[in-house]
């Protein structure tokens, strides 16, 4: 009895000895975004992520054949909840456990995917929404997690809230944080669930954005090699913006009773074009900064020691997609482009010196659509306006790699945009006789023209869009059947 009572321990201690190392190994993880119409399929992303040993990834979802694709990987997974569908499910238990059944349940078990997390909303509570989604959270928060309670997963998948940094603010020093005045009741609630389910404080932080919206914001300030100006307060001193958001954040969970709460960073990075100091040399300097601070252990002065739980990059890949409204470096986030090829070398500290790109991807043929060099360019303005209305042209402008090309580059850049988009469909190049197929590769130094990804799932234009729209009538056969269960 007492060798097999040894035995026990000995295995018990080994157990927390692997999830010890696995945790240490995946404390960087990635958000997975797919606002793109050159969509990598699942699985490569997937062998991607595996190929990095990157242990923890972050959805703005619940795409079903991306779920799919990480059953069995081993990777931990956090699935999302558009802020769209906070009103039924705070409305209606029925909607929850619909949601949870058909995103969470379906896709765990033996050799499934290892979901961690459900976030319910994305930055719900940003200013800019001026309250839309604010009486909603945490009634749709409460709804999920006892639909999780009812399929015993509470213990197992825990609900989250990711926050932008503007949830909180201070005058002047981090020890003044804390949360907007309007926010305060509804935080301390918040909180107050999450410390009693075991779940972290998931917070947005973006130095990237600082620098770019204030023209006063000291530029060594945003990153981690040190400051000429540095926040002194009391006896700490801030040498970087992301120690002392995280502190102000830290402040203001005091303020409300939970100072020791466990904080995750649900997105941080830096983009690499479309912006200045958006490019690839500051995109380096910024993240590795971020994961050797991370990984050091050292923490921040008001938390000596103690890093985040969790560090998502935001973002794997770029997307093209996306609204430019904040800028165009919204669309160059990824610390890989569309394809799944690195844009710069970076260690995330799991064991591979350099990333590791993408393999089989599934590439349209090598052509591209240019100006045809017999035509007059001069009635070109409406056709490039048109490419680029849906094709991504961010590139071409200021801050973009693609900015220094020439007239005759640019218009190449946009009607070669609009035919991968297309998916090489040679009636896009036509642009009334001015464009023609080539199959000779007209980048230009480190402006590179696309080769598509081709991709059966949704072929039409735009395949986020497309998958987009088939989510949405999806939602809305669930609510019509919750409605009319009621």
């Amino acid at each position: 009895m007492a060798s097999l009572r040894s035995a026990k321990i000995l295995f018990c201690w080994g157990f927390l000895l692997q999830r010890w190392l696995l945790l240490v190994d995946s404390a960087i993880g990635v958000n997975w975004g797919t606002v793109s119409s050159h969509r990598l399929p699942p699985p490569v992303v997937v062998d991607l992520l595996k190929a990095n040993k990157i242990g923890k990834v972050k959805l703005f979802g619940a795409d079903p054949d991306v779920l799919r694709a990480l059953r069995g990987s081993g990777i931990e997974v956090m699935v999302g909840i558009p802020n769209e569908l906070l009103g039924v499910l705070a409305s209606s238990a029925t909607a929850s456990d619909l949601w949870v059944s058909q995103n969470v349940t379906r896709y765990m078990g033996k050799g499934g995917a290892d979901i961690r997390y459900v976030a319910v909303g994305n930055e719900p509570f940003l200013s800019s929404y001026q309250g839309q989604y604010q009486s909603l959270v945490l009634p749709a928060m409460l709804n999920i997690q006892q639909s999780l309670a009812r399929v015993n997963l509470a213990g197992y998948t825990k609900v989250v809230i990711p926050c932008n940094a503007d949830a909180y603010q201070s005058a002047s020093v981090p020890s003044e944080g804390m949360f907007r005045p309007e926010l305060t009741q509804i935080m301390t609630q918040l909180v107050s669930f999450l410390n009693s389910n075991g779940s972290p404080f998931v917070v947005n932080i973006y130095p990237f954005l600082s620098l770019y919206q204030s023209a006063d914001f000291p530029q060594d300030y945003a990153f981690f090699e040190g400051s000429s100006h540095p926040v002194v307060d009391g006896q700490n001193v801030y040498y970087n913006a992301f120690d002392g958001n995280y502190d102000t954040l830290v402040a203001a969970l005091n303020k409300i009773g939970y100072g020791q709460m466990p904080i995750a960073i649900g997105e941080v990075g830096w983009p690499t074009e479309g912006a200045s100091y958006a490019n690839i040399t500051a995109a380096w300097t910024f993240n590795q900064g971020l994961i050797n601070h991370v990984l050091s252990g050292k923490g921040t002065p008001l938390r000596p020691g103690i890093p985040p739980v969790d560090v998502y990059i935001f973002s794997l890949l770029d997307e093209e997609q996306k609204s430019t409204l904040p800028g165009n470096f919204e669309r160059h986030w990824g610390i890989y482009s569309f394809d799944g090829q690195a844009k710069y070398n970076l260690n995330l500290g799991s064991g591979n010196a350099l990333l590791k790109n993408a393999k089989n991807v599934p590439y349209l043929p090598s052509r591209w659509c240019v100006i045809n060099p017999m035509q007059d360019p001069t009635a070109v303005t409406n056709h490039m306006k048109l490419a680029c209305s849906v094709a991504d042209c961010t590139t071409l402008y200021y801050g973009g790699s693609c900015n220094a090309i020439g007239d005759k580059g640019n218009i190449s850049y946009a009607f070669n945009s609009y035919y991968q988009l297309q998916k090489q469909d040679s009636r896009s190049c036509n642009f009334d006789g001015l464009g023609m197929i080539t199959f000779l590769d007209p980048s230009i130094s480190e402006c590179r023209f696309l080769v598509g990804i081709s991709d059966s799932s949704c072929s039409c234009v735009g395949c986020g869009v497309c998958c987009a729209l088939w989510i949405m009538a999806f939602w809305v056969v669930i609510y019509l059947r919750v409605m009319n269960s009621l």
